[in-house]
């Protein structure tokens, strides 16, 4: 019986010419090519064409492999398109109920009266789906600004977290419920804007570091730097981008709060980051003038924007493959990545020193001379501008008695005289920020207050509005999206240097609410 089935018999000569007619009158028929290409996958692998196996075995084979594929079946989670969509109908569903709620207290008419308020519930449903997306791509400005109302003396900022060295850089994720901050002392903290609770990130052993990309320090340096100067966070919440000192962007999972990469390649260290809105499109700027782009979700290098001819010191972007970006050349530069372009602005005084998107259209930055200017991308120079809009707080009553012809009620820099040369540093504009897609704009200095800015059509420029009282230098902000409250990042001294001190100032990361009519 085994020899039966091992021996392989000779086919005759006329059953051969049989089947090559056969096969030649069913070479073109699809369901013989299906079946053929079937036959060939069930079957491709096997090198021994006389060993038969039986029934038997092949049916608890497939049986197995059914089985198999229903289980992979079960453990198949929720596709990101199908998430999105689950959303989509609860978000329609919550809005269709609020509005049928609206209308149980109306007296119910005949079925064509029912018929035209649905219609107009499903047309008022259409605008607030259009509306919500105009102003998450930037294109209608919410008007928030005007809602703010003014805080009583007894509220102010609160602070959150502390840090023993000044905080460089605090961030906020895209849901607003989690912030992150980073020190000078290389401390990266995970905190809860609610409920406050703080988890640090553990840096991981030079072995670890050098398998995700570090490699050996150069020079004199016997162990890479942890000063960190940057953070960002990406749109999804998946990742957070930290740079510093050691001319590495570190790349941590914020799940499991993991270092997972490390990119090399800045020859200076990294001032500044940005994750491009709804992408892992990374953006990094350094002091060695470069701006480089990676891809946090692919681990990879895609680009190198050279233009700046001195630090590069803050950058920004949205949705748009656009960056903004300020360097200590007395210029704000617009990159237009696929083209390859950039547009130059030039400040019309000292350096600049911070910046930020308005808009696609319209930017903000803030200058070493305490000034502040808008932009419009159409223009060279500053459609709108605010000399000395952080005045030291020894001056302030001096300069509302003497104010003369500013908007904000303050001297110029060159008339305030010898006292006010020490205090210098202190009027710097650290940093600036603005709630997405709105009119609400906040600065930060050392002057010992927050100033919160309406933004206006380019006829008027900026309005002010209130002054949160903040000891120390603020060397970074962030709003809510929905502009319910600020965050700001506070230390004794400036994020790029020791060129001045508040020794009054607490290191950490602090709170103010933003009550809105």
């Amino acid at each position: 019986m085994k020899g039966r089935n091992l021996k392989k018999k000779k086919p005759s000569a006329q059953q051969t010419k049989g089947k090559s007619n056969s096969v030649k009158r069913i070479a073109h028929d699809p369901f013989f090519d299906a079946t053929e290409q079937k036959r060939r996958r069930k079957f491709d692998g096997d090198g021994d064409e006389d060993i038969e196996s039986s029934d038997d075995d092949g049916g608890e084979f497939d049986s197995e492999g059914d089985r198999e594929e229903e289980e992979k079946d079960e453990e198949i989670e929720e596709t990101p398109a199908e998430k999105k969509k689950r959303l989509a109908d609860e978000f329609l569903r919550a809005i269709r109920e609020k509005e049928r709620k609206k209308e149980e207290d109306e007296s119910e008419g005949d079925d064509e009266a029912r018929r035209e308020r649905e219609g107009e519930r499903d047309s008022l449903i259409a605008k607030i789906l259009q509306q919500e997306q105009l102003e998450e791509s930037g294109r209608v400005r919410r008007a928030i600004a005007s809602r703010v109302q003014k805080p009583e003396t007894s509220e102010g900022f609160q602070f959150r977290v502390k840090h023993r060295q000044p905080v460089t850089s605090v961030v906020l994720s895209e849901d607003d419920c989690r912030g992150f901050s980073a020190s000078k002392d290389g401390t990266i903290v995970h905190w809860d804007v609610d409920g406050g609770k703080t988890e640090k990130y553990t840096w991981p052993s030079e072995e670890v570091l050098k398998s995700h990309g570090v490699k050996d320090p150069q020079g004199r340096a016997t162990r890479h730097s942890k000063h960190i100067l940057a953070l960002a966070v990406s749109s999804d919440g998946r990742y957070l981008a930290s740079g510093g000192l050691d001319r590495y962007v570190h790349l941590w999972d914020i799940r499991t709060r993991q270092h997972i990469q490390a990119f090399p390649g800045h020859k200076g260290p990294i001032s500044c980051l940005t994750f491009r809105q709804g992408t892992s499109e990374l953006f990094s700027g350094s002091f060695d003038r470069s701006i480089k782009i990676w891809n946090a979700e692919d681990r990879t290098y895609i680009n190198t924007l050279f233009g700046h001819q001195s630090e590069v010191l803050t950058i920004d972007s949205l949705r748009k493959e656009r960056v903004l970006t300020v360097g200590r050349d007395r210029t704000m530069r617009l990159w237009k990545v696929p083209e390859e372009s950039q547009l130059k602005f030039l400040a019309p005084a000292s350096s600049l020193e911070c910046c930020c998107f308005i808009s696609d259209d319209e930017l903000l930055s803030g200058s070493d001379d305490g000034s502040i200017e808008h932009w419009n991308v159409l223009r060279k120079k500053p459609v709108h501008r605010i000399k000395n809009a952080h005045a030291s707080l020894s001056e302030h009553k001096f300069e509302q008695a003497n104010c003369e012809g500013l908007s904000n009620g303050h001297l110029e820099n060159d008339a305030q005289g010898s006292s006010g040369l020490g205090m210098t540093a202190l009027s710097w504009v650290n940093s600036v920020s603005v709630c997405r897609s709105s009119d609400l704009a906040a600065s930060g200095a050392g002057n010992g207050c927050v100033r919160l800015w309406a933004i206006e059509n380019e006829s008027k420029g900026l309005r002010p509005l209130f002054e949160l009282s903040l000891v120390g230098f603020v060397n970074s902000l962030a709003f809510a999206k929905s502009g319910k409250f600020l965050i700001a990042g506070v230390g004794q001294e400036p994020r790029l240097g020791r060129w001045g001190r508040v020794a009054a100032a607490k290191n950490g990361v602090a709170l103010h609410p933003l009550e809105l009519s």
